[in-house]
């Protein structure tokens, strides 16, 4: 086994989604960003979700806004739903997993909160259920989403934002996912507290 051409071949592949991905990207990053700026200068807070490995990034997300990015500032309010295992497996003992975000969303989200819905994958009925919650509640979505998932697309208003990465392979949309997490957090930053020195 050549070792080496696999590894060759990942990075080759993950520098070739990175470029055709930045075109499609730009805009509703920038938007994105823009949305959960308006809600966090509004007192709101930013809800993120997903699951497996979408919800280590959805903490990732969570955890730059509270603690840091990349310079010293006020911790911002983000709360990653996915965090609390003892409420999920409470939830979807009593609820099933399909309620295990939308419950809580129907508990913790506000209206002018955004819900950041992370899917890398395809048909999860309880990222489904969460941008309902999110609707009901009068909250913005940025759905962080793959070509795959057409029926997270559906749920799309012309008020929320959509980045619909194009890759085959999940690991890849998963890479695209945590660089545009990295860009809307330093578009934040920088919107809140200017640029980086």
């Amino acid at each position: 086994m050549d070792y080496y051409q696999i590894i060759a071949d990942n990075f080759q592949t993950t520098i070739e989604t990175i470029a055709l991905s930045v075109d499609n990207l730009a805009e509703p990053i920038e938007v994105g960003s823009q949305l959960m700026t308006r809600a966090l200068l509004e007192d709101r807070k930013i809800i993120v979700c997903g699951n497996g490995v979408d919800a280590a990034v959805a903490q990732l997300f969570a955890c730059n806004l509270l603690s840091r990015f990349e310079q010293e500032r006020p911790a911002l309010p983000a709360l990653a739903l996915n965090g609390d295992g003892a409420g999920i497996t409470a939830i979807a003992q009593l609820n099933g997993v399909n309620e295990i975000f939308s419950r809580q969303l129907r508990a913790l989200g506000q209206p002018g909160d955004v819900l950041l819905c992370i899917s890398s994958s395809t048909g999860a009925n309880n990222l489904l259920r969460a941008v309902q919650a999110a609707h009901e509640r009068n909250m913005s979505v940025v759905a962080l989403s793959n070509t795959g998932d057409n029926e997270l697309s559906t749920l799309i208003r012309t008020e929320d934002v959509e980045l619909r990465v194009a890759a085959s392979r999940q690991p890849r949309v998963v890479e695209i996912h945590t660089m545009a997490i990295h860009c809307l957090c330093e578009l934040i930053d920088h919107s809140l507290f200017g640029a980086y020195d």
